[in-house]
């Protein structure tokens, strides 16, 4: 059995940008994205080119190898073609593209990439990212300098290290060889999905997608979903076993499926920066196609920018926590402050007493204390009263607290009462003896 490919690509302006700068290409072997940048005109031109030229290598290998060999000659061609379209049109002087590329070649893949759009596997139901950015906050993310959360939302996420464009006649290119077997599904995107839909819903996407159109078709409209600011392209390539070899017709989609136009515009040549570019991801970014620094440490001036970011975030979180602190405190003392509004009447070293606060506590924190404590035991009043003392009478205010004392002294004074009236007693209060009778000599009581 033959190992195919079934393939399907897509490309989509977004929702904000008036014109499509990404392309998209999905042939027999060959299968690639590419998303363009440098103005209007600039950049559905860059993206166009590069991808109609790799388009020339799409066919079959006798080797992963060869195939590799292929798209680094094809890519260097790109970029000459570029260049040399600068040449004769200044005007479009600073566009570029990024370029992600797969062939496939019987049980291997041969792969290339330069810029930021992606090149993602689905093996097993595990979707990894194959491909790295070249981009500023990635070289940041890989130094240690900033985490993968901070570089989603960095102002410098849009900065480019390495493209194909004017600027570099000799680009480096990523390129490796890696295996891949019936089952896999391989999908190469723009950032316009992979900067918009996170990692987790992407992976969903084509896990619950059966055929590669549907699921392209699924991914877009995510991103769509997501408010899409950018053009969006994906391809979706699924390897098989098939008996039959299927007869495939290459789709070119976005800017490479039309014609290409150069558009005359006022333009002037630039400073080149050898692999610095500036990928506009805002809607109506004012920002020109390319870094024009007057310094060749920009990047470490970019560099410590960042690490001054670092520091005023820092001192935010820090204001932010001491201002937190304090209202937690404020809080917690106005608090107090209203419990010492409350008495209530209880127990202290056995005698009834008028507490400040509240029976609670925090912890070993007690947020009461003994306001009076009276004359009154509480031995001297009756059970159930005496009950009621030792589980706390609360009070509003400490009239009623005295109030509620007043009440337990005259219910001990009465108590004590009850308990001396109990006997006899003669006029001096003092119980009156009741006499023996004595026995008579012969054992019988006396008269």
């Amino acid at each position: 059995m033959a190992i195919v490919t079934v393939s399907a690509a897509v490309s989509h302006v977004g929702k904000i940008r008036s014109n499509n700068q990404d392309s998209g290409f999905a042939g027999e072997t060959l299968f690639a994205v590419a998303d363009g940048m440098g103005g209007h005109a600039g950049g559905d031109v860059a993206s166009a080119l590069a991808l109609k030229r790799l388009a020339e290598i799409d066919g079959e290998y006798s080797s992963a190898v060869d195939a590799e060999f292929a798209l680094q000659e094809a890519i260097v061609a790109a970029n000459a073609v570029l260049t040399e379209t600068v040449y004769e049109h200044p005007e479009l002087t600073g566009m570029g593209t990024t370029l992600s590329a797969l062939v496939r070649v019987g049980h291997s893949v041969a792969l290339a990439h330069i810029g930021d759009s992606r090149v993602y596997r689905l093996r097993d139901d595990t979707l990894t990212q194959i491909t790295v950015d070249h981009t500023f906050v990635q070289r940041l993310v890989d130094s240690g300098r900033i985490t993968p959360e901070e570089a989603k939302t960095h102002p410098r996420r849009s900065v480019l290290m390495r493209v194909l464009g004017d600027v570099d006649a000799a680009p480096e290119v990523d390129l490796q060889v890696m295996d891949t077997r019936p089952g896999d599904r391989w999908m190469l995107c723009s950032d316009g999905l992979s900067g918009v839909v996170e990692h987790d819903e992407i992976e969903a996407i084509l896990k619950d997608s059966i055929a590669p159109a549907d699921a392209a078709d699924a991914l877009v409209k995510s991103s769509l979903d997501h408010g899409a600011p950018d053009n969006v392209t994906v391809v979706v390539v699924d390897v098989h076993q098939s008996l039959d070899t299927p007869e495939v017709e290459p789709v070119l989609v976005g800017s490479a499926a039309r014609p290409i136009a150069f558009e005359q515009s006022s333009g002037r040549r630039t400073s080149r920066i050898p692999g610095l570019r500036l990928h506009p991801r805002g809607p109506a970014s004012t920002e020109p196609s390319h870094f024009e620094p007057g310094s060749e440490d920009y990047l470490d001036e970019l560099i410590e920018e960042d690490r001054r970011r670092s520091r005023r975030r820092k001192i935010t979180w820090l204001i932010a926590a001491l201002l937190a602190v304090a209202l937690i405190a404020l809080g917690l003392y106005a608090g107090y402050r209203w419990t010492q509004t409350r008495y209530y009447v209880g127990e202290s070293n056995g005698n009834v007493a008028v507490f400040q606060g509240v029976q609670q506590g925090v912890g070993p924190i007690q947020l009461s204390h003994v306001f009076q404590e009276t004359d009154i035991p509480t031995d001297a009043l009756p059970g159930y009263t005496q009950r009621q003392v030792e589980n706390t009478i609360s009070a509003d205010s400490v009239t009623a607290a005295l109030d509620i004392v007043k009440r337990l002294s005259d219910t001990a004074a009465e108590g004590s009462e009850s308990g001396s009236g109990e006997g006899g007693s003669t006029d001096g209060g003092t119980p009156t003896p009741t006499p023996t009778p004595t026995p008579s000599p012969s054992g019988s009581p006396a008269p």
